[in-house]
């Protein structure tokens, strides 16, 4: 959850969610004039190399919250042709909930019976293919490798875990200041097929609940050169 899912949502931060979708709505209307789609190679705007990251970092600054997700993500990609993109996701989170629940329960202020007795520290190097179809508009797909480190109330560490996160998004890009700058909104659908040595009182917690998170938000952004 690109894994956009990794980012902690905790009770304030479904208001976060939202007003991280205005600020980067915001910076598009702002400079709509320079938004054009993607370019083609022959272009002389067209660049190869990107690097980026999420507006979703954001929710690292909700104030005075004692669950702050610590999350930070970089993405440096290549576009091997104008419709085919591969990029490299590097991603630290962590999180106190099963991943699999629906956002109808992840916003509920009774969440907490649900929560795990204690978190997730995870690290990811993912790998992502995108491909365009039609202007801006394109699909991907995500292999997230997760290592994990569960620990209890007091931050103690229980177990050293491995998940493989499967995400797939259907989402535009916009480009902007002569394809200096990019935003991609998205929405995803994250599965984990492979997930081992989870401690048993977090397994209690997670078999409530589906392998899958969909309906998950991806607001990325970068830098082509």
């Amino acid at each position: 959850m690109s894994v956009q899912f990794a980012v902690p949502i905790f009770k304030d931060d479904r208001t976060m969610q939202i007003t991280c979708c205005r600020i980067a709505f915001a910076i598009v209307l702002l400079f709509a004039p320079g938004v054009t789609a993607p370019c083609a190679e022959n272009d002389s705007t067209h660049k190869q190399w990107f690097i980026g990251s999420t507006f979703l970092m954001l929710g690292n600054f909700i104030p005075d919250d004692p669950n702050r997700p610590d999350f930070i993500q970089l993405n440096v990609g290549y576009r091997i042709t104008p419709k085919d993109a591969v990029f490299l996701e590097l991603k630290t989170s962590k999180f106190n909930w099963p991943l699999g629940m629906p956002w109808s329960e992840i916003v509920d202020e009774d969440r907490a019976q649900y929560n795990f007795p204690g978190y997730v520290r995870q690290y990811i190097l993912g790998v992502a293919y995108n491909r365009f179809w039609w202007k801006g508009l394109f699909t991907g797909i995500h292999a997230m490798n997760a290592f994990q480190t569960y620990r209890d109330e007091n931050a103690k560490a229980m177990n050293h875990a491995y998940t493989l996160f499967m995400t797939y998004r259907l989402g535009y890009q916009l480009q902007l200041f002569d394809n200096l700058f990019f935003f991609e909104p998205s929405i995803g659908f994250t599965h984990w097929p492979i997930k081992t040595n989870t401690p048993q009182v977090f397994l209690e917690k997670e078999k409530l609940w589906p392998g899958y998170f969909a309906w998950e938000p991806g607001l990325h952004f970068g830098f082509n050169f």
